[in-house]
């Protein structure tokens, strides 16, 4: 009798939120997932989707405390010397490791957005929601950010 090989653990992440520490969220889990042998895809979606148009990953306000960007800046002064790593090395680790990264159809033509518009080299597939569906009905993890 043959032995099936088992496919790996799935993860799927929407991410509906364009705040810079939402992103950073995302991206650490995705990674963290990616680096323990699962599959993973982000789902970007509405402002999440932002962070996809060219020169627009850093762009993101903080989630609180945003103060007039202030605060962005201060968190990012504590996160260089806490030696985090930036969202565009994130992004480059999420994609080399194997993350998928899906861009939300709906949205762009929501948004007036072209795939022109966006880093289209980060971006493996361009759905809407069944293939967002398709994605998390296989998942052992799903989140929302």
């Amino acid at each position: 009798m043959e032995q099936s090989q088992a496919r790996p653990q799935r993860a799927t992440i929407i991410l509906h939120s364009g705040d810079m520490d939402k992103v950073y969220s995302a991206l650490i889990i995705g990674n963290g997932a990616l680096a323990m042998g699962m599959e993973v895809s982000i789902y970007f979606t509405f402002w999440g989707l932002r962070r996809l148009q060219k020169g627009g990953l850093e762009k993101g306000p903080l989630s609180k405390m945003h103060m007039l960007g202030l605060g962005k800046w201060m968190i990012k002064q504590r996160m260089k010397k806490a030696n985090v790593a930036s969202l565009e090395k994130l992004m480059a680790d999420f994609k080399e490791l194997g993350g998928k990264v899906i861009a939300c159809e709906m949205t762009m033509e929501i948004m007036g957005l072209n795939r022109q518009d966006l880093r289209e080299a980060w971006i493996d597939e361009y759905g809407a929601v069944g293939t967002y569906i398709q994605e998390a009905r296989d998942s052992l993890i799903t989140l929302f950010i």
